[in-house]
């Protein structure tokens, strides 16, 4: 557009000093008039198109359910992510199961059904390492990421709760029946009742 509009310039300085120069500089600059708008129309339209297309893979793409949560602060939002991020290969339950997870046969209404690497369970919590993966069957058989829980001896923590995520947001559940402390994150599907919740009103056990 730019080398139109500099030749467009060239000709009316050249037409100007010949007969007849007024009406061909009149055409020169109707023609450089319409192949600007045509050039606004275009580029105009392009970016209507890359618009939508980013909006349809915005609609398609999966969304960060983390993102639905209040009142969690930043370091603790930020180790959510982090355990989100490290389990996002386990959707595929087969990727689960060949890294050392295994059907514990225990399904729980409002939670799901529990895989647990037993090699995980000792007396340190690691965000990145949940010991429990909890998943729910869909009524096509098909399992699907939930949650994940995280496990303590409580001999190994007899007096208090382990040391979790950062902050006082933890709900650890006291569980004598396993012998273990359990906490619940639910970073894969969104829970109402709160990220670290034990169950999840959402949950339909099929």
């Amino acid at each position: 557009m730019k080398k139109l509009l500099s030749s467009a310039l060239r000709c009316h300085r050249f037409l100007a000093h010949t007969r007849g120069g007024q009406m061909m500089v009149f055409v020169v600059f109707v023609f450089v008039g319409i192949m600007f708008t045509g050039c606004k129309k275009e580029s105009k339209e392009s970016f209507d198109t890359e618009s939508q297309s980013m909006n349809s893979h915005a609609d398609h793409s999966d969304g960060n359910v983390l993102d639905d949560y209040t009142g969690i602060s930043f370091q603790t939002l930020w180790e959510l992510q982090q355990a989100r991020a490290h389990t996002a290969k386990y959707r595929e339950i087969r990727n689960a199961i060949r890294d050392g997870y295994a059907d514990i046969s225990v399904v729980v209404p409002n939670m799901g059904y529990h895989y647990m690497k037993s090699s995980l369970v000792d007396g340190t919590f690691e965000f990145r390492k949940p010991e429990i993966l909890v998943y729910n069957k869909e009524e096509n058989g098909e399992l699907r990421l939930v949650a994940v829980e995280y496990a303590v001896p409580i001999n190994l923590s007899p007096n208090a709760a382990p040391a979790g995520f950062t902050g006082s947001a933890d709900v650890w559940d006291r569980n004598t029946g396993f012998g273990l402390w359990l906490l619940h994150a639910w970073v894969w599907e969104f829970n109402p009742a709160g990220v670290f919740n034990p169950t999840n009103p959402l949950i339909h056990v099929h």
